[in-house]
């Protein structure tokens, strides 16, 4: 199983594309690297990746005539055949925990077991602050709020300031027991939008203006990838997304102070996402694990992942954005194709997942086939 995501993983291709022809040149792709492996044998999904990641990136390349492509279109292209990778791998060595099929490199990045996972929905612009309150008052206290609204930067940063404004009125004063000063933490993503550091610290004075600089535990992507600005000086917990494309991106972006790391098992497949952990880790920047609006089947993939990482700092738990819920109309049939639905870990309580001794024995179930996706293959 995977999802596909043009416009996260490479804008340029999304907007000189249609919809359909996008989403056609990232199935091509995974077509191309099927055709690769057919009859190939490894000894690691780690070294199939390896094995074939560029010679895929260089076919994307040449499709879509784009000489810039970004690294991450291949790799979201490649999820589902690394998913298969590693059960076949598991399967292969009598592997049926996630714990034990984390290379022995990457245990000490994978090696927490936490009782509870913070559930982040995504506050998209449109998204009412009313919305945004009611989430609140509902348990949720890690919410990904999109910045970086439409405009020219002047209006985008008005744009931005007037809806921080509303915001903290509407939920500033809310208290959560997961914090160490109990208020709610503030968790921005601005998808490049701001081209300079001067405007983004023109937002985060706007801040402190209203008293919410402190609440700011991170801003994730903030400026255009290829702008290379450093933002150690900055003062507030930056994170790098879909610019840490491989763990030689991401210890780059570590090198130009960013202290976050937003991974992304769903959408840069398992392997690379073990490998950034890893790079994290040795490096001491906390990571979380952000959404691709994956099914629930896929949001378990991710959280294995979010259930082992180090707590996230100032808060003593793992994070994981899920937004499947606030997007996808038959929501609650497609939980009906997970393996272990109605399990209680899989659903979200008072905004955190709860996770339990079966969860950890059952590995969420990832290891379990799906008998909606098996009938499909049987017809």
């Amino acid at each position: 199983l995977c999802s596909q995501s043009v416009l996260w993983s490479d804008a340029g291709v999304f907007s000189s594309h249609s919809e359909s022809g996008g989403n056609a040149l990232m199935y091509m792709m995974t077509e191309r690297a099927l055709q690769m492996v057919r009859g190939m044998t490894f000894t690691s999904p780690l070294h199939l990746l390896e094995d074939i990641l560029d010679e895929v990136y260089e076919y994307g390349v040449q499709i879509s005539g784009k000489t810039d492509l970004r690294k991450t279109f291949a790799l979201n292209a490649l999820v589902g055949l690394d998913n298969v990778a590693w059960l076949l791998y598991s399967a292969d060595n009598n592997i049926t925990n996630f714990d034990d099929l984390i290379p022995d490199q990457f245990k000490p990045a994978l090696s927490c077991h936490h009782h509870k996972v913070a559930s982040i929905p995504l506050m998209a612009y449109t998204i009412p602050v009313n919305e945004i309150k009611q989430a609140a008052e509902e348990g949720y206290f890690f919410m990904k709020i999109k910045i970086g609204q439409p405009g020219t930067q002047e209006e985008m940063l008005e744009k931005d300031k007037e809806r921080l404004t509303v915001i903290h009125e509407a939920i500033g004063h809310l208290k959560t027991p997961y914090t160490e000063d109990g208020k709610l933490p503030y968790y921005f993503d601005a998808n490049g939008r701001y081209e300079k550091k001067e405007t983004l610290i023109k937002l985060l004075d706007h801040a402190n203006k209203i008293r919410a600089f402190d609440q700011i535990a991170i801003i994730e992507e903030p400026f255009p990838e290829e702008a290379d600005i450093e933002v150690g000086d900055i003062g507030i917990r930056i994170a790098a997304d879909e610019s840490a494309h491989t763990e030689k991106d991401a210890l780059k972006r570590i090198q130009m102070g960013y202290n976050a790391i937003a991974l992304k098992a769903i959408a840069k497949t398992l392997s690379m996402t073990m490998k950034i952990a890893g790079i994290a880790h040795e490096n001491n920047v906390p990571c979380f694990c952000a959404d691709l609006t994956v099914n629930p089947i896929l949001i378990d993939w991710n959280k294995a992942v979010a259930a082992r990482l180090e707590p996230f700092p100032g808060l003593g738990l793992g994070l994981l954005e899920t937004n499947g819920h606030q997007n996808y109309r038959n929501w609650n049939t497609m939980f009906t194709y997970h393996p272990c639905n109605g399990a209680s870990w899989t659903k979200t309580k008072n905004g955190v997942f709860e996770l339990n001794d079966d969860y950890y024995e059952k590995s969420g179930g990832i290891f379990m086939d799906s008998e909606h996706y098996i009938k499909i293959f049987n017809k």
